[in-house]
C-alpha cells in the first residue's frame, strides 16, 4: 500500500511524539518542519541543562529516527503559508511542499508583558536551549536576576538563576505563586519554601519599567510600590500564547482565547488539516501541558490509521518536584465557595499544606492541593476521576506520610501512573506479566517515567508488588557473586570479623567479584574497621578516586580538597592554600560545602601538595570517598544578631567526630544557628537547627539530583543528646542501607519510615543502641587522616606515579585561561 504524505509543522515534544507514532504504523512518508536547528528535545526537563545534562541526553529524536528514510527533517525552517485548496505549504525559503495530511504542532510562544524597557539587552524568555545558553552567558560575572512571573516555569527559571550564582527575585502580580494550580493556602505555603531557598518573592505587585545601565542593557526594575530591584538578567515567564498566526492567515477557525479550533477528532475547520498540542483549542480550551498533547497525538494517529477514536479532553492533575519541593494538584484543586467544604492540614513548621475540596452537599472529593508532602496523590486523583471508590475515612488522607501514611489500597488498572505519557496501572501490570522485571524494562516498553520522572518511585513500588503477586521472588542479592543483600552482608562481615576481601569472598561469595560487589565490600570493610583503605587487598577494590585519594577530573588531573570543619579557616591556612595553588598552578574555587577546591593537580604532585596542606594544619576532606563530606554552618550566635546557638562550634564538633566515616553513599550535614536556616541544614542528610531551648534534628534530606526535604526527628535536644542521636542514626543507616543508597532514598524504602527511625534512635526498639554507639566510638578513636598516613609510608607513596614503567614521566593536559585561572582546554 502506498504511504500517504504527512507534513508536521513543528518539531517540539508533541510534534516528535507524532512522528514516532506515525512511523510505527508504516502508513506515512513524513516531512517535519522545525524552526530550531536541532531536533526535538525534552522541554519538561529543560532546566536540567544547567545541571550538566547534555543536548544528547535531552534529545527525543534518536539517530535511528533521523536516519529513517520515511521521515525527512527540515530544521531551521518555518512554514509561512498554507494553501488549503492545493494542499501545499510554503516555507520561509519559498520552497513549496504538498501534503495529504497536515498537522499543526506549532506549540505556543512566551508572553512578554509590554513593560517599558522589556526589550533591553539582558532580557530573555525561558523556552529553548538557545535561550538557556544566552542566559548563562549573560549571567557570567553578574550578580542579580529577576523573573517576571511566579508560575511553574517562572519558579524553575528562578531556581536556574539562583544556581548560576545570581541574587534572584521573582515578581508575581497575584498574591502568591502558582495561583491557578494551588490556590491561596498552597500558594502561600510554596512561598515559604521559595523564601527558604533564598529566592526573593515580590507578590501582589506590578512592574512599572525596566531601567538601563550605563552600557545600555537592563540594570533595574521599578515596581509600582516604589521598590527598585537590581536586574542584570531578566527572564520573562508570564504565560504563553498559542502560535496560531499561521492558521489565522490561512483562514482557519480560531478559539475565542486563541488557538486553532479542533473537534473531538482533532480536525480543524479545513479539510485534511489537524492540530495537536498547545496550539490546539479543543472545546475552546488550550492545554499548556505535554500530557494532553501526547494524548491528542495517540488519538490522531489512530484516526489517520483508520480508527474512530475521539479526544474527550484531559485531566490537568499534576505531581512534580519544584525547587526540591513536592507539589501536586488534582481535580478541582482550587474549588471554593459556599457549596464547597474543605479538609485542611497546615503545618508551618515543616512547611506542609494539604487541602481536600469536597462537595458540601454530598461529601464527594472534588480535588485538592498538596505542598511539601504529596503522599497519596495517585489514590486521591483516582478518586476524583471516579476510578476508585472514595474511602470512608477520607479526612485521614489529608494527613501527610510523616504523620499517618494513608493506606492507598490497590489502584485499579485504569488509574494513571504516568501522567506525562498516559501510562495506566493496567499497562504496567501487563508489562510485568509479559516479563518486564526491572524499572528499566518498564521504561523501555511503556515509556512510563521517561519524561519528568516524578512517577518512578511509584513505578518501582508497583513493580515489586506485581512481581510478588505473580510468585516471582524479588531478589535482594547484591549481585551474581553474593546471594546476600548489602544489609545481610554487612551483618555477616561484622559478626565474623572479616578484615579482607579474600576472607569475605571465600566465606560468602563466588567467583572473582564485579564492579558492584567489590566496591560495596570495600565500603563495608572501611565502615567497620576504619583502616587505611589502600592496605592489603582493599586497594584492588577501590575505584579511581579512592585508589588515588583524590577525585579525577575530566582532563585526567585531580582535585585537592582539604577539610575545613564548619567552614572555619584561619588566615594562615587561607594564605597557605593560596600559595600552594600558585606554586602548582591550580584552579581554586570555594565549594557549596564551605571548602576550597584546588583543581588541576597532576597525580605525581599529589603527595607534594598534601604535604604542604598538612604542614598548614589541615587534613583530607574525603571529597573522593563515600563518606562524610562536610558540615556546613552559618556564623551562629558568635557573630549573627539572630543566632541563638553556637552553630560553628557545633559544626566543628560534628565534623571532627564523623570525619572519615565510610557509608553506603556520601553524607552531608549542616548546622544553622537559628530558624532562618542560612546553612540550609534541612536539605542535608543530617541537619541541625538551633532553637532557644537546644537543637532540632532533621535527617534524610538531599540537595542533589533528586532533592528531598529532611524529616524532623527530634526537637530541643541538648548537646549530648544531639550527638548521641546522630551517632545512632548514622550507624543504623550504615548497617541497613542498600549499596549507593542516599539517606533520603533509604528512608523512603524503610518499613515504618521516620517513625521507625525514631523508635530505633530514641526508644532502642531493636536493642542495638549500645552496639551502634560502640561502633561509632571505635570509629572516633581509630580515625587517621589517609593522606597523613600515606605521606608517612614510602610504600604507600609509590602508588602516586602516573606511569609505572616511567615514574618520572608526566602527561601534559591542554589548558586555557578563563577569568584569570587555567581550566581544561
Amino acid at each position: 500500500m502506498r504511504r500517504r504524505k504527512l507534513l508536521v509543522a513543528g518539531n517540539g515534544m508533541v510534534g516528535q511524539r507524532l512522528v514516532d507514532r506515525a512511523l510505527a504504523t508504516d502508513l506515512f512518508d513524513i516531512v517535519v518542519v522545525g524552526e530550531e536547528t536541532r531536533p526535538a528535545y525534552d522541554r519538561v526537563a529543560l532546566s536540567s541543562w544547567f545541571e550538566g545534562r547534555t543536548e544528547d541526553e535531552l534529545s527525543l529524536c534518536g539517530p535511528d529516527v533521523l536516519a529513517d528514510k520515511r521521515a525527512e527533517y527540515l530544521l531551521g525552517r518555518r512554514v509561512d503559508a498554507i494553501d488549503i485548496d492545493r494542499r501545499t505549504v510554503t516555507l520561509d525559503d519559498d520552497t513549496v511542499h504538498d501534503y495529504h495530511e497536515l498537522v499543526l504542532a506549532t506549540g505556543s510562544s512566551p508572553f512578554v508583558p509590554p513593560i517599558p524597557g522589556h526589550d533591553l539587552p539582558g532580557c530573555f524568555v525561558y523556552r529553548t536551549l538557545d535561550d538557556l545558553a544566552a542566559i548563562r552567558e549573560r549571567a557570567e560575572g553578574r550578580t542579580s536576576g529577576i523573573v517576571v512571573g511566579g508560575g511553574l516555569l517562572g519558579l524553575e527559571a528562578a531556581n536556574a538563576l539562583r544556581a548560576l550564582g545570581l541574587d534572584t527575585h521573582v515578581v508575581e502580580m497575584a498574591p502568591y505563586p502558582m495561583p491557578q494550580q494551588l490556590g491561596e493556602g498552597g500558594g502561600r505555603m510554596l512561598a515559604r519554601w521559595v523564601d527558604l531557598l533564598g529566592v526573593h518573592l515580590h507578590c501582589d505587585v506590578t512592574s512599572e519599567r525596566f531601567a538601563p545601565g550605563e552600557d545600555g542593557s537592563v540594570a533595574a526594575l521599578h515596581l509600582a510600590d516604589g521598590a527598585v530591584l537590581p536586574a542584570d538578567v531578566v527572564v520573562f515567564s508570564a504565560g504563553v500564547r498559542p502560535r496560531d498566526q499561521l492558521a489565522r492567515e490561512a483562514g482557519l477557525e480560531i478559539g475565542d482565547r486563541g488557538g486553532v479550533l479542533v473537534d473531538d477528532t482533532l480536525a480543524t475547520s479545513a479539510p485534511n488539516v489537524w492540530a495537536v498540542g498547545e496550539v490546539a483549542a479543543h472545546r475552546g480550551r488550550c492545554y499548556g501541558l505535554v500530557a494532553p498533547g501526547y494524548a491528542m497525538v495517540d488519538i490522531l494517529v489512530a484516526r489517520l490509521s483508520g480508527g474512530d477514536e475521539r479526544y474527550e479532553g484531559n485531566d490537568l492533575s499534576t505531581k512534580l518536584k519544584l525547587l526540591g519541593v513536592d507539589v501536586a494538584s488534582f481535580g478541582a484543586s482550587t474549588a471554593d465557595g459556599d457549596d464547597i467544604d474543605e479538609v485542611v492540614y497546615h503545618d508551618p513548621v515543616n512547611r506542609i499544606f494539604r487541602r481536600l475540596a469536597l462537595d458540601a452537599a454530598t461529601g464527594r472529593l472534588l480535588g485538592g492541593t498538596l505542598v511539601g508532602d504529596a503522599s497519596g496523590y495517585e489514590l486521591l486523583r483516582a478518586v476524583t476521576l471516579g476510578d476508585v471508590d472514595q474511602p470512608a475515612e477520607l479526612p485521614a488522607y489529608v494527613l501527610p506520610a510523616t504523620v499517618r501514611p494513608p493506606a492507598d489500597g490497590e489502584l485499579p488498572d485504569n488509574a494513571l501512573l504516568c501522567s506525562c505519557n498516559a501510562v495506566s496501572v493496567g499497562i504496567i501490570r501487563e508489562a510485568v506479566a509479559d516479563g518486564a522485571g526491572t524499572v528499566g524494562d518498564l521504561k523501555a516498553c511503556t515509556n512510563a517515567g521517561t519524561s519528568c520522572g516524578g512517577c518512578v518511585p511509584a513505578l518501582g513500588a508497583l513493580l515489586k508488588t506485581e512481581l510478588t503477586s505473580l510468585g516471582v521472588a524479588v531478589s535482594s542479592a547484591l549481585c551474581e557473586h553474593f546471594d546476600h543483600s548489602r544489609q545481610e552482608l554487612f551483618a555477616l562481615i561484622r559478626f565474623r570479623g572479616h578484615r579482607t576481601w579474600a576472607e569475605v569472598l571465600e566465606a560468602h561469595g563466588t567467583g572473582r567479584g564485579c564492579e558492584i560487589c567489590r566496591p560495596t565490600v570495600a565500603s563495608i570493610l572501611a565502615s567497620l574497621s576504619n583502616g587505611y583503605v589502600l592496605d592489603g587487598d582493599q586497594a584492588a577494590l577501590q575505584d579511581t578516586n579512592d585508589h588515588h585519594l583524590a577525585n579525577m577530573q575530566r582532563n585526567g588531573t585531580y582535585s585537592v580538597v582539604p577539610r575545613v570543619p564548619g567552614g572555619e579557616i584561619t588566615p594562615d591556612q587561607l594564605i597557605a592554600l593560596g600559595q600552594i595553588a600558585k606554586d602548582f598552578g591550580l584552579y581554586t574555587k570555594i565549594t557549596g560545602g564551605q571548602r576550597i577546591d584546588l583543581l588541576g593537580a597532576q597525580l605525581s604532585d599529589l603527595p607534594l601538595i598534601w604535604q604542604q596542606v598538612i604542614d598548614a594544619g589541615m587534613e583530607s576532606g574525603h571529597a573522593y570517598g563515600k563518606a562524610l563530606r562536610t558540615v556546613k554552618s552559618c556564623v551562629g550566635s558568635t557573630w549573627c544578631r539572630y543566632g541563638v546557638q553556637d552553630s560553628v562550634g557545633m559544626a566543628i564538633l560534628l565534623e571532627e567526630r564523623y570525619r572519615g566515616l565510610r557509608a553506603p553513599h556520601k553524607v552531608k550535614m549542616g548546622v544553622s544557628g537559628c530558624t532562618r536556616e542560612c546553612a540550609e541544614a534541612q536539605a542535608k542528610d543530617v541537619g541541625v537547627v538551633a532553637t532557644e531551648s537546644g537543637w532540632n534534628l532533621y535527617v534524610c534530606g538531599n540537595g542533589g539530583r533528586s532533592p528531598r526535604h529532611a524529616d524532623l526527628l527530634a526537637t530541643d535536644l541538648e548537646d549530648d543528646q544531639l550527638v548521641q542521636a546522630i551517632d545512632r542514626f548514622l550507624m543504623f543507616y550504615i548497617r541497613t542501607a542498600d549499596r549507593l543508597q542516599r539517606t533520603s532514598v533509604w528512608l523512603d524504602s524503610l518499613d515504618g519510615g521516620i517513625d521507625h527511625v525514631s523508635d530505633v534512635v530514641f526508644d532502642d526498639v531493636l536493642g542495638i543502641a549500645g552496639e551502634l554507639e560502640a561502633d561509632m566510638d571505635r570509629h572516633v578513636q581509630t580515625y587517621e587522616c589517609e593522606w597523613k598516613a600515606t605521606l608517612a609510608d614510602p610504600e604507600r607513596l609509590s602508588h602516586f606515579v602516573e606511569f609505572v614503567n616511567a615514574p618520572d614521566e608526566r602527561s601534559t593536559p591542554v589548558w586555557i585561561t578563563e577569568r584569570g585561572q587555567k581550566v581544561p582546554g
